[in-house]
């Protein structure tokens, strides 16, 4: 790639074999939820090691968590936990479920739940605990589903960043009740939009394939199939949730190459790990013991005070050195939506607030060519030392 051309944060990978596969299902005539949704969801079922698959896609990890919440029958006047620093979507699915998010810090080196401030935030209104595995490092699960069992709560994994986590042998979305990932276009398999659960209950499973495609019993595949005309019967008030086979055709090659793609990027992580350990930022921490991080974002955190340039200044930097950057993520109690609406104060969860103030995370694909993982290098390295010698 030209030295002078942008790196686009979060591209994905796209080669021929999805694009003849989404060519086939066009040239198929179908194009909604049909064979290859099913011949996915084995094939997700499979990599997770899941002795019975019982999964569903669906449209995103939004509607999974949805969905999820809705299985677990956690509504109006519920609480729900979940980390006050993750995406937004991870909050918005527990208040349209109708129940009430309550957040707990993270830890500031793992950046995922702090067990401790989530056995302090349980009421007798508590019902469920949702997990995010942040950038692909497991959460301390033993601890979050010691407290779960002694308070009798339900556990949904938010494993967006964790197709390929895993913790103590097991793998990340099958601990709790249900596990919810992402296919989204950043994601470590991407299907454009798209999601899936795991349940580990077959009524479960079942009841949100019929809520993922507006409460009918039997989807079009079923329908429309040449074994004949079957009718449907709505049972719930339903969503529009469902994955189309287009969809289907863009995963079934990614989920094929997630094992050769996170060798790449655990090379990426080490050259990254190596060229920053003498700067003055933090690097991640290095995955526990016993565990596999999915290796989904690495972050850097910068500390004006370390550097002289605040976190905005350094993403500006960046960006004129034509590499792409994000930030994930800003401490859901800044935002002024859940601030005003739930009276959240920031500063009653500090390590979020200091993260979401401080994290950047670079291109991490495992796509990058060592061109342009060396400008990357070397565009963070300036931008750190002139500011340190200024």
């Amino acid at each position: 790639m030209d030295n002078d051309e942008f790196i686009v944060f979060g591209a994905p990978q796209i080669e021929q074999t999805e694009i003849d596969e989404v060519v086939a299902t066009l040239k198929s005539g179908w194009l909604g939820t049909g064979p290859k949704v099913a011949r996915f969801e084995n094939d997700f079922a499979r990599y997770k090691s899941l002795e019975t698959p019982q999964v569903a896609a669906v449209n995103s990890c939004t509607a999974a968590l949805h969905l999820s919440l809705l299985a677990s029958v956690v509504g109006p006047g519920d609480e729900v936990i979940a980390p006050a620093m993750t995406f937004c979507a991870t909050i918005n699915a527990i208040i349209h479920s109708g129940a009430t998010p309550v957040l707990a810090d993270v830890d500031y080196s793992t950046m995922n739940l702090d067990p401790a401030d989530v056995e302090r935030r349980i009421t007798s209104r508590t019902r469920a605990l949702l997990p995010v595995h942040f950038a692909g490092r497991p959460c301390d699960m033993d601890a979050l589903m010691d407290i779960a069992k002694r308070h009798n709560l339900k556990v949904i994994e938010d494993f967006a960043h964790a197709i390929e986590t895993e913790y103590h042998g097991m793998k990340a979305g099958t601990f709790g009740d249900f596990g919810c990932f992402s296919f989204y276009v950043t994601k470590n398999i991407v299907t454009g939009e798209g999601g899936m659960v795991i349940a580990n209950n077959k009524d479960d499973i079942n009841r949100i394939k019929v809520l993922a495609l507006h409460g009918m019993t039997k989807d079009a595949w079923y329908r429309y199939g040449d074994e004949g005309y079957k009718h449907y019967q709505v049972t719930e008030a339903g969503f529009k949730y469902n994955m189309m086979d287009i969809q289907a055709s863009l995963g079934l090659h990614q989920l094929a190459r997630v094992e050769e793609n996170l060798i790449k990027r655990e090379k990426i992580w080490e050259q990254y790990q190596e060229a920053f350990s003498n700067l003055p930022v933090t690097t991640p921490k290095e995955p526990e013991s016993n565990t596999r991080h999915g290796r989904h974002l690495y972050t850097l955190l910068i500390d004006e005070e370390e550097i002289g340039m605040s976190r905005d200044q350094f993403l500006s930097e960046m960006t004129k050195k034509d590499i792409g950057v994000g930030v994930h993520y800003q401490s859901i109690a800044s935002h002024p939506y859940y601030r005003d609406t739930y009276n959240f104060d920031i500063n009653d969860y500090p390590n979020s607030k200091l993260i979401g103030e401080q994290t950047v995370s670079l291109p991490f694909s495992p796509h990058l060519t060592s061109n342009e993982i060396s400008r990357i290098i070397q565009a963070v390295e300036e931008t750190v030392k002139e500011t340190v010698l200024c």
